[in-house]
């Protein structure tokens, strides 16, 4: 069993340095204060990355979504997006990395003065932090299992799921009851019952040829969901996004899941109904498509 951001174990990371308020410092010696907002109340957002042939992937759409982030809770993350992008690149070099790295960086409120809610108590400086890993993703080609779930994504007046915040209990909740039901994700559904996202990925599903999946008004609007459609609407496949009931989902002919981490990868099951097994026509078909504006990114926006 093997959620959509398994890794493979790699020596290097032995050896690899983090980026902590501009110090590079061995990984395992990172550490922040336990007086940090993230810390202590996950008040903070922040993004992955994956290194690819000496290019940051859609660096850009990240650190926008960041940027857009720390600004709705009033967090000033301090750097311009140019020299944030510097530090990135300090710190890729330092490791000596130039490809399959995935990076995990993070920016908090910072310090303050006592462990509370109130941001007024914060010291005046946000916390950024950066690590830096060589990771090679280990899900089986067979596929995942998704679990359909009882917790529910929700909008933005209850808990807005559009902010990548370090806050992540809702989506732990629904991991754990698919867990316990003896599957790899879980699948959430909406307010209304509709087909949101998984807890750590987004869904699409095949019927007759089409890709289908749900808009982003209850779930996370993931980097990778916004190029699969992309590529769909410039003629990979027919898609329709929209509200889909769980039962349009069991009668897919394939399925996939989508994500930083994974890029585009298949799922084998839906709480017992099977699909072929690996990855269907249509979901190889968007890995090709995938794989090509990849290395067309890394082409032509070299960070290294």
């Amino acid at each position: 069993m093997a959620g959509s951001q398994d890794f493979a174990e790699d020596p290097r990371n032995a050896h690899v340095l983090a980026l902590v308020d501009g110090a590079l410092v061995p990984l395992q010696e990172a550490s922040v204060s336990i007086f940090d907002a993230g810390f202590g109340l996950g008040d903070g957002v922040w993004e992955g990355l994956r290194l690819h042939r000496g290019a940051l992937l859609f660096l850009e759409a990240h650190l926008d979504r960041l940027y857009a982030g720390a600004k709705a809770i009033a967090i000033d993350i301090g750097l311009t997006h140019y020299e944030l992008r510097a530090e990135l690149k300090r710190l890729l070099i330092a490791n000596q990395m130039s490809d399959g790295a995935h990076l995990r960086l993070m920016v908090t409120r910072g310090r303050k003065r006592s462990i509370n809610q109130d941001p007024r108590h914060a010291l005046g400086r946000a916390t950024i932090v950066c690590t830096a890993e060589f990771k090679a993703s280990t899900v089986a080609t067979t596929g995942l299992n998704l679990h359909i779930g009882t917790i529910r994504t929700s909008g933005a007046d209850v808990f807005d799921m559009h902010l990548n915040s370090h806050s992540r209990l809702n989506y732990i909740r629904a991991l754990l009851e698919a867990i316990k039901a003896g599957a790899d994700e879980a699948v959430m559904l909406d307010p209304n019952g509709h087909i949101a996202s998984c807890n750590a990925t987004n869904l699409f599903w095949v019927r007759g040829g089409e890709v289908r999946c749900a808009s982003d008004r209850f779930c996370f609007p993931g980097i990778t969901l916004g190029n699969v459609i992309d590529l769909c609407r410039a003629g990979a496949a027919p898609i329709r996004v929209g509200d889909f009931l769980p039962d349009d989902l069991l009668a897919a002919d394939e399925a996939f899941v989508t994500g930083t981490m994974g890029g585009i990868t298949p799922v084998a099951q839906v709480d017992g109904t099977v699909f072929a097994p690996g990855a269907g026509p249509v979901t190889q078909l968007l890995q090709q498509h995938y794989a090509a504006l990849k290395d067309r990114y890394a082409q032509e926006n070299p960070l290294l």
